[in-house]
């Protein structure tokens, strides 16, 4: 029992600690500079859809509005079988633009469901840019985003970089915070494993890439915005990120919407194991061990932390197994505190997003071995 609390418990703490700061540590001292400047190629604008009349015509005001010369870029919208008003929002959207944002804007619709990948790889092959830029609906993009990520691809051995997703801040100042601190959490890592080479995956809501690198997408895919970014990297380019290219949300106060998204997310992740298997090679040096630490242990933390509080359970009778187990109970206990507290409380938040990610984990990999989660979009509540 010793032996499987302290191996449980050293586990977690490098999954969690050790390795963010060896990470940080590592890239200040084996950094990789970009070589950047400004240039202006053609980009094409990846946008899917799935019934999005919420958010449709914002988000194309949002990429009208972007600083970038007009001429050099275009937006392909694809809506994969809406069955909302999608398509009658973008048409009249486009009918009070002027002929030139017309030339811009170009709209594509499948009539039946065919899921995501199917929609991006179609739209990848009408794309006319050199750099794809990836970006989701609900999500707002800064003005300055596209010239920020488009100028990483001066050095040329750069294949892939991601935006920064910001959570604006709520007027009612209520909402949970776990999730802005997770994000800084996972931005802080990105930013380190950028800097001394190349971050694993990236952000859904804005990536860009070179267009003669895109992968194709097998159909049952998941988690396109891992997968693509570290197919490119398995090619020696590098995946970076960009804290000066942002993209904006609202951030969700629904524990039950931002659970089922992070479900999904791990089911993918999962899957991700498979299809990049080859990262497991040693031989491919750090990109492995990064892929190994972030990604793989952290699938089996879950399982290490119920190890850890049973085994510690078997070994109360010592003073110090006692102070570790009241530790995990009064741990657990602001977890199920944050899960009925309604506002925004740090002390409670951290804690039960912290279970809300692992519970999710265990529920991913069900969903993946059963099967059960699908490739295609589904609106939640």
């Amino acid at each position: 029992m010793k032996s499987l609390f302290w191996i449980s418990f050293f586990v977690i703490v490098y999954v969690y600690i050790l390795y963010p700061v060896l990470i940080y540590f590592l890239s200040l001292f084996y950094k990789k500079p970009v070589k950047i400047k400004y240039l202006y190629p053609r980009v094409s604008v990846i946008l899917p859809v799935y019934n999005e009349d919420e958010h449709i015509e914002e988000k194309l005001n949002s990429l009208l509005r972007i600083n970038y010369p007009e001429a050099r870029y275009e937006i392909l919208v694809g809506s994969d079988g809406s069955t909302d008003r999608t398509k009658e929002i973008v048409e009249t959207a486009l009918g009070r633009q002027a002929k030139l944002v017309l030339q811009r804007i170009r709209f594509f619709e499948f009539k039946e469901r065919k899921g995501k990948c199917a929609m991006v790889n179609f739209l990848v092959s009408l794309a006319t840019g050199e750099i794809l830029v990836f970006t989701r609906c609900r999500q707002e993009c800064d003005v300055n985003a596209l010239e920020e990520i488009v100028r990483n691809f001066s050095d040329k051995r750069v294949g892939a970089v991601s935006g920064a997703l910001c959570f604006k801040k709520p007027e009612n100042n209520k909402a949970r915070g776990g999730l802005q601190v997770y994000w800084k959490y996972e931005k802080f890592i990105r930013k380190s494993e950028s800097r001394m080479g190349s971050m694993l995956g990236a952000s859904g809501a804005l990536y860009a890439i070179r267009k003669e690198l895109y992968p194709g997408l097998p159909n049952n895919l998941i988690l396109d915005d891992v997968y693509i970014p570290l197919k490119i990297v398995e090619k020696g380019y590098r995946a970076l990120f960009d804290k000066k290219s942002k993209v904006y949300d609202m951030g969700q106060d629904n524990p039950g919407e931002e659970y089922w998204r992070k479900t999904r997310t791990l089911a993918g992740n999962f899957q991700l194991l498979i299809y990049l298997r080859e990262l497991f090679n040693p031989l491919r040096g750090k990109i492995s061990w990064q892929f190994f630490s972030h990604k793989f242990l952290r699938l089996i933390a879950p399982y290490l932390l119920i190890a850890m509080l049973v085994s510690n359970y078997f070994l109360i009778n010592s003073f110090t197994y006692r102070v570790f187990f009241a530790l995990q109970v009064v741990f657990y206990a602001l977890a199920l505190m944050g899960a009925v507290w309604r506002h925004k409380n740090f002390l409670l938040d951290v804690p039960h997003m912290f279970v809300v990610m692992n519970t999710a984990a265990v529920v991913g990999l069900v969903r993946f071995l059963a099967r059960k989660q699908g490739v295609r979009w589904e609106k939640v509540g």
